[in-house]
């Protein structure tokens, strides 16, 4: 083409001039940006009118442009089927349910004509039993003293089939001008104890009937609405009373449970105290039993019966693989902290360290030492909530009016108990710190530092 524009003297363009760039870069399309302008469709059922007012020839968006125009510019019209309509008719119907014949007239379709009426079949009544002159001789009839009549009582079961057993309506309706004026309670007794004995008389022999009544006891329904009526009309006053009453109640239950239950640690701890005894005496008796007597070889000795471990129990390692002894002297978990600082303070007191050397010997009456000193700890402060109770009760007495000296308690009301003797004054201060005296109950004293070593329970600790 370039030697054609040579030979006429034709002007060649830059664009028809090969350059470098164009050789190198080969003969690639370029790509057209694409500017920021969007085109709008004209939406279906928009006039060519409307649009062209709305679109400029410049394309310039218009001021509100249609959220959704995919279904179409206008609503579309309901597309109806070419079916044939069901013919409906205005005709007249009666009512089942009515007893006067009345005539009534509806909209229907053809197709449902000569039908039920749909909404007969709510129409429930109640099966109100009707009787004979001589069933109601026979099973209804009462004596002098009931008032009832054979007039009355037809006039309560027709009232009972008109109103559906409505006896609030039937009270209400009922002929007070003709009969003596009676109360719900009365209707409803009679009419049930009717329908019962009627239906147990016309049961078959020797079954039971069916669809029985439930029981109406009238005197019990009327003491009921009487109770009721005298809560409801009761005072400000009387409500506040019985609220203070019913809290009274409630702190005396909670308080003789709770000396329930201390009476029964009591008793735990007074067994456990004599279980302890026995365990110590057995195994004195089997040591000297030991020292005297040599057992033969393939003879089976009597064993002795081992007393039921009591107190704290303290661990043992019973597992495989080295441990360390002194485990055993840890205070186990059970033990509260306000006991492990009270007995760790009174073994300050005596002398004796808080960690020993973990002997077999040593670890072994160390804790028992400290198996005593919880036990007599858990006394003493038993010991203390008794007299305290003991004085409250006396307190009470006096605000009574009442001779104490006067009072006989008989023997079978004391629970017989081992007495536990406390030594006055005692020579155990932190056990006296701990425990609340019986004025001032939970109180605690001030610590005094007067000696510890008179208690009898603490003379092994020689031994250590």
């Amino acid at each position: 083409m370039s030697d054609i524009r040579d030979i006429l003297e034709l002007d060649q363009g830059l664009a028809s001039v090969p350059t470098k760039e164009a050789i190198v870069g080969g003969n690639k399309p370029r790509k057209l940006r694409r500017t920021g302008e969007q085109s709008y469709k004209r939406p279906e059922g928009m006039h060519r009118e409307l649009y062209a007012l709305l679109y400029s020839d410049s394309r310039d968006s218009p001021p509100l442009a249609s959220s959704d125009t995919s279904h179409g510019y206008k609503q579309m019209k309901a597309k109806l089927g070419r079916r044939h309509v069901r013919p409906w008719k205005w005709v007249p119907f009666t009512n089942p349910a009515r007893t006067d014949g009345a005539v009534l007239y509806h909209w229907r379709r053809v197709a449902d004509e000569g039908k039920e009426y749909p909404f007969a079949r709510f129409n429930k009544k109640v099966n109100v039993p009707s009787y004979t002159d001589e069933e109601y001789q026979l099973y209804l009839h009462d004596g002098p003293p009931s008032t009832w009549t054979r007039e009355e009582t037809d006039h309560l079961f027709d009232l009972c089939r008109r109103f559906d057993l409505r006896f609030i309506t039937i009270h209400d309706r009922f002929d007070r001008e003709k009969y003596q004026t009676r109360t719900i309670e009365e209707l409803k007794d009679r009419y049930y104890s009717c329908v019962t004995r009627l239906l147990k008389a016309r049961a078959p022999p020797g079954q039971e009937p069916q669809n029985l009544p439930a029981r109406y006891d009238g005197q019990h329904e009327t003491e009921r609405k009487k109770q009721l009526l005298k809560l409801f009309n009761r005072t400000q006053e009387q409500v506040q009373e019985e609220e203070m009453l019913v809290a009274e109640l409630r702190k005396i239950e909670m308080r003789k449970k709770e000396r329930e239950k201390k009476q029964q640690d009591l008793q735990k701890l007074i067994t456990a105290a004599e279980n302890q005894t026995d365990s110590y005496r057995l195994k004195r008796d089997k040591k000297q039993v030991k020292k005297k007597q040599t057992k033969k070889k393939g003879e089976l000795g009597d064993k002795p019966v081992k007393a039921e471990p009591s107190g704290v129990k303290f661990p043992e390692s019973k597992g495989a693989g080295v441990y360390l002894r002194s485990a055993r002297m840890k205070m186990p978990g059970s033990v509260g902290i306000k006991k492990a600082k009270a007995v760790e303070q009174l073994l300050e007191e005596l002398g004796v360290d808080l960690m020993p050397m973990p002997t077999e010997h040593i670890s072994h009456q160390f804790n028992e030492l400290r198996n005593e000193m919880i036990l007599l700890y858990d006394l003493k402060q038993a010991a203390g909530n008794c007299e305290f109770e003991i004085q409250s009760l006396k307190h009470r007495l006096e605000a009574l009016g009442k001779d104490i000296s006067t009072i006989n308690v008989p023997v079978e009301a004391v629970t017989v108990v081992p007495k536990v003797q406390i030594t006055a004054p005692s020579s155990t201060p932190l056990i006296d710190a701990v425990t609340p005296s019986p004025g001032t109950p939970n109180a605690r004293k001030r610590r005094t530092t007067t000696s510890f070593m008179d208690q009898n329970v603490m003379k092994k600790t020689k031994r250590l």
